[in-house]
């Protein structure tokens, strides 16, 4: 806004009020704008892939919702920071998504979990996927 436009705006308002309206304008917009970093340092989010077919993929995912919170309570019972945000189906299988980086540990817990789960002599395996 310019010297002028400010005038037309207030006709009464002294010459020094002006240029402190215009000075308080100038220095909102040469303020730089806050600039947000997003780089951050390791793994942003995890995921634990669990191969599985498609049949056993598509029964999981049905009742996600329980297996997450039993999933959560298996994990909280070890006295792990991690739990699970959410179960979704992925053409390798199943995906696991966690708060942060899971330990060995707690990778352990989740495999025990949907070894037990599934009660079969099939070959559950974790795979950890990191997304930067």
């Amino acid at each position: 806004m310019n010297t002028l436009k400010i005038k037309e705006a207030f006709p009464n308002l002294p010459n020094k009020k002006i240029d402190t309206i215009q000075k308080v304008i100038n220095r909102i917009n040469d303020k730089p704008k806050l600039r947000l970093n997003m780089t951050t340092k390791g793994p942003s989010h995890k995921q634990v892939i669990v191969p599985i077919n498609s049949d056993l993929s598509k029964r999981f995912i049905k009742d996600s919702a329980n297996y997450v919170t039993n999933i959560n309570r298996a994990l909280k019972s070890i006295k792990s920071n991690v739990c699970t945000d959410f179960i979704c189906a992925d053409t390798k299988g199943i995906i696991i998504s966690t708060n942060s980086v899971a330990s060995n540990s707690d990778l352990q817990e989740i495999e025990k979990y949907i070894k037990t789960l599934f009660k079969s002599t099939t070959t559950v395996s974790l795979l950890l996927d990191f997304l930067n």
